[in-house]
């Protein structure tokens, strides 16, 4: 017969060793995530100051292999670090960190309740719809009004309507211009994360 208190020991000792590697994952994840933000390019049908860039990827990853709230985590870490040498008074990185979390949240509780691919794909496509929707208000009401005060929002609706001369309005550009980039930039993070987290897994959970 075993020992009740030698089994509890055990356990003890298992989920800390469990809470240690989420720990250490996730540093990992919000490290490249820190330097995939600096990847950026540009696309030809966005104004030149939104860059396209995947640094939602190693959240997505954190979400699948350690659950949703590390994902969160990874988003929240990578944003506080580029916080340190922003020149935009923390407005890309408040936008990034709650479109981040809009996109993970989801995607990572549609996981928990569907373990497999299938639930991954459901799981990603979701998130990256619900934070191309919500990237609407997130911005008109955030992320602008706090660029304004680096750029007048006319100098900023210009740099749509050269794009597209019959942009009108803030909303307008934010439905036509931002909206769909956002859920682009999702998809092209859901492809990815679909592409390399089979290989990764065992390193992700601590089998290797």
């Amino acid at each position: 017969m075993s020992d009740p208190n030698t089994t509890t020991a055990g356990s003890i000792r298992t989920g800390r060793r469990t809470r240690v590697r989420a720990l250490t994952v996730t540093a990992m994840l919000s490290a490249i995530a820190f330097v995939l933000m600096f990847l950026d390019f540009a696309v030809p049908f966005m104004p030149s100051f939104v860059k396209m860039d995947v640094s939602e990827l190693p959240a997505l990853l954190a979400a699948f292999a350690l659950g949703p709230v590390y994902g969160v985590v990874v988003c929240l870490v990578k944003n506080l670090l580029h916080l340190l040498i922003t020149t935009t008074g923390g407005a890309g990185e408040l936008c990034n960190f709650l479109l981040g979390a809009c996109f993970i949240l989801p995607a990572g509780l549609v996981y928990q309740k569907l373990k497999s691919r299938k639930g991954a794909l459901l799981g990603a496509i979701v998130g990256a719809v619900v934070m191309g929707l919500l990237s609407i208000p997130l911005n008109y009401y955030i992320t602008y009004p706090i660029y304004t005060n680096f750029m007048p929002i006319d100098a900023i609706l210009e740099l749509y309507r050269a794009i597209r001369p019959s942009a009108n309005g803030l909303l307008e550009c934010l439905v036509t211009f931002n909206a769909p980039f956002t859920l682009l930039k999702g998809l092209l993070d859901v492809a990815l994360c679909l592409l390399i987290y089979k290989p990764l897994s065992p390193l992700l959970h601590g089998k290797v």
